[in-house]
């Protein structure tokens, strides 16, 4: 029986979207020979009974497949928004488009939503994981995190050749409000010297006297520092009281603390890089991951499963009940992990360990 395959694309974007997209039409039409349809605008779209047809080459440009290269999603999304106080809207629009099936693809917070949807309605619904957070519980894989951090690693080579060239400290301040697997991952790829993520507590003392090391005994007259936008206060913090009143970010409350703590003598810059971090042409590895990701959701569908998510486990695609992965979701750098070590082992300063690993920023 041919199904009509709903499919939408929720929350922030990020590259690899289009590709999932792709591979979801591609192998429902010519594996199954079903219909599927676009819900544009994530949940809004179900609420507004929007859909458009997609089809196998319907975006081809003379052959040439825009999908594997586009960033963003075609769908459009929205990471906002009242969803939950609005479910029964949503699986009307489900049953108003007659969709038998629906693959979302989204991060923690709409994989919350999708599990919602599917307790309390009577739909199929299959989850795609997709963040530059790589925040998602029990898949060591999501679409969107690799070409983020790729992105990252460029700026940093190219922000590490003027801080070279000037003698300056270089501050790059990434995403990652709650976790700093961007921060970690980018930091140890781009060369960084000091790495500071939500996970692990770090003093201004500490950045300090790395910084004096790598002067006087290596003769390194620059420095560059990756900072997750949700890092930590310092432990000896004297003027985050000051900098939190002009709302400035976790970059420019690092520079503050060191400019303070050097009595000005350090040159120091801050780069934030932002939404750059969501951009840009999908790297090979997350076309990939969202290309099996697509076709493992498609097959479930087919299988008739539901509330579930596809996880990238020791090496292959494995599906994983929607409720266990919100269970260990958002998932943070191991204190104890193996990268943290990695970067320690490299001389990078990444804070310092207590016993204790509280998440997110303390005061």
């Amino acid at each position: 029986m041919q199904k009509r395959l709903g499919i939408l694309t929720s929350g922030g974007d990020c590259p690899g979207l289009n590709t999932a997209i792709r591979a979801v039409v591609n192998h429902a039409t010519l594996t199954y020979g079903w219909q599927v349809v676009g819900i544009p605008y994530a949940t809004r779209g179900l609420r507004k009974r929007q859909s458009v047809v997609l089809a196998v080459h319907g975006l081809d440009l003379h052959g040439i497949d825009p999908l594997l290269c586009i960033g963003g999603t075609i769908l459009g999304s929205i990471n906002k928004g009242d969803t939950l106080d609005n479910i029964d809207e949503v699986l009307s629009g489900y049953k108003a488009l007659e969709l038998d099936a629906l693959i979302g693809i989204g991060g923690d917070g709409s994989l919350r939503i999708f599990h919602q949807l599917q307790l309390q309605g009577n739909c199929q619904l299959i989850a795609i994981p997709k963040t530059i957070d790589n925040d998602v519980g029990l898949t060591e894989r999501v679409v969107g995190f690799d070409t983020a951090v790729n992105t990252i690693v460029e700026a940093i080579n190219r922000l590490t050749f003027t801080a070279a060239s000037h003698d300056r400290v270089m501050i790059i301040e990434v995403m990652g409000r709650s976790v700093g697997h961007l921060a970690l991952q980018a930091g140890i790829a781009g060369g960084a010297d000091i790495i500071l993520i939500p996970e692990i507590p770090y003093s201004i003392e500490g950045i300090y006297q790395h910084i004096a090391e790598l002067r006087q005994r290596y003769w390194r007259r620059f420095a560059i520092i990756v900072v997750a936008e949700g890092a930590q206060i310092a432990t000896d913090s004297l003027i985050y009281s000051q900098c939190e009143q002009i709302n400035c970010g976790m970059g420019q409350y690092i520079a503050e603390e060191m400019r303070h703590h050097s009595n000005q003598q350090i040159d120091i810059r801050v780069s934030v890089l932002g939404h750059i971090q969501r951009g840009g042409i999908p790297s090979a590895g997350d076309r990939l991951i969202a290309s099996a990701f697509g076709k493992a959701a498609v097959d479930l569908v087919a299988e008739e499963k539901s509330d579930l998510m596809v996880a990238w486990q020791n090496g292959e695609v494995v599906p994983i009940a929607l409720e266990s992965v919100l269970q260990k979701s958002p998932q943070g750098v191991d204190p104890d992990g193996f990268l943290l070590q990695t970067a320690r082992s490299l001389g990078i300063y990444v804070g310092e360990l207590d016993g204790n690993h509280p998440q997110g920023r303390s005061k």
